[in-house]
């Protein structure tokens, strides 16, 4: 966050509420203690409490490495394999230019001798 701005304030909650989450969990305070904290009921804790629960062990699932997958696009593939199969034509139609360069000049060569 630059230096300049103020943090969120909903952010601030946040982070405030995973702390007295994670006191809660290692025993530091009770969960009274963080509902009385947070102006909220004990079963209102109990339910944030699950709600961080369920979200840490989302968070811990395997993901897959590497970047995500892109989806195909079938048609810039199509195009691709199209101007592959150009570039082989462009590099037979050159040599054939060649050829018939060479031949020309083969040509010139024996009716000037």
């Amino acid at each position: 966050m630059p230096s300049n701005q103020l943090p969120d304030p909903q952010e601030l909650l946040a982070r405030r509420r995973a702390a007295l989450f994670v006191q809660v969990q290692c025993g530091q305070i009770t969960a009274k203690e963080a509902a009385e904290q947070l102006g909220i009921s004990r079963k209102s804790y109990y339910q944030w409490e699950r709600r961080a629960l369920t979200a840490l062990v989302g968070a811990m699932r395997e993901r897959a490495l590497g970047r995500p997958t892109t989806p195909r696009d079938v048609q810039k593939e199509q195009l691709q394999r199209h101007v592959r199969q150009l570039e082989k034509q462009v590099q037979e139609l050159e040599k054939t230019v060649n050829l018939h360069r060479q031949l020309a000049e083969l040509n010139l060569s024996k009716k000037n001798s």
